[in-house]
């Protein structure tokens, strides 16, 4: 079964819903037989790379709320963090343009370390003081230390064109599926779960769409004269 997750590394509900998910699918009993691939979405896409602000002022900007509503809701998001053993910086973070990560994340799917990288950028958006944004280094040591290439960062990086096709597919298909925000989870292409639902939600959901699989295909193993087969050998050849 494959679990699709649409997310941006700016959204906090995201690094908190992930947190709740794994939780779920940590107890599911079919663990091992359930894939995880992350999504792009950007909250903020028409952001340009070098255009970064504090996030209060980012949300009181957007919202139109004042600084000491913008202030209470980041310490409701602290809350919630340290319910799921998640740290959060409730002060002195700032917001930009995520485009960059979400590429990165590409070719880190290509790679087999996407759930490594993501989480580190979640973590070093979220908890740590040095930014993500405007320093392309900062993202090279986070993918290093998801096991990625330096080279292959950097490479990506440098290239403005490498996933961007990828990263707008997966936009494109949000709005196809009708997520018009994030965290947004996709089970099985059955099952959508919007928001940093509760666990016990996510463990819901994870059992019903299990339990909807298709049985798995029976196959008659070929015996005798007239049940010869091809294969990545060749065919077989009757004898005389």
């Amino acid at each position: 079964m494959r679990v699709e997750i649409w997310s941006d590394i700016a959204c906090p509900w995201c690094y908190v819903g992930k947190a709740r998910f794994e939780k779920a699918l940590d107890a599911f009993p079919h663990r091992d037989g359930v894939e995880v691939v992350h999504r792009s979405f950007e909250l903020d896409p028409g952001r340009a790379k070098g255009d970064i602000q504090p996030v209060l002022r980012m949300l009181t900007k957007k919202y139109g709320m004042s600084e000491a509503q913008a202030q209470a809701g980041e310490e409701n998001l602290g809350a919630q963090a340290a319910a799921e053993g998640l740290a959060y910086r409730t002060r002195d973070r700032d917001h930009g343009n995520t485009f960059d990560m979400h590429r990165l994340l590409h070719l880190a799917k290509d790679k087999g370390r996407q759930d490594e990288l993501i989480q580190l950028f979640y973590r070093a958006n979220f908890a740590e003081e040095r930014s993500v944004f405007g320093d392309d280094e900062r993202l090279v040591e986070l993918a290093v230390a998801a096991g990625l290439d330096a080279d292959d960062v950097r490479g990506v990086l440098a290239d403005p064109d490498a996933y961007a096709d990828a990263v707008r597919a997966d936009e494109r298909e949000a709005a196809e599926l009708g997520a018009n925000g994030v965290p947004f989870f996709v089970l099985d292409r059955k099952y959508g779960v919007s928001g940093a639902q509760p666990a016990e939600v996510f463990a819901q959901a994870l059992t019903q769409a299990w339990g909807e699989r298709p049985a798995p295909l029976k196959i008659v193993q070929p015996e005798g004269e007239g049940a010869e087969v091809c294969g990545p050998d060749g065919c077989a050849v009757p004898q005389q």
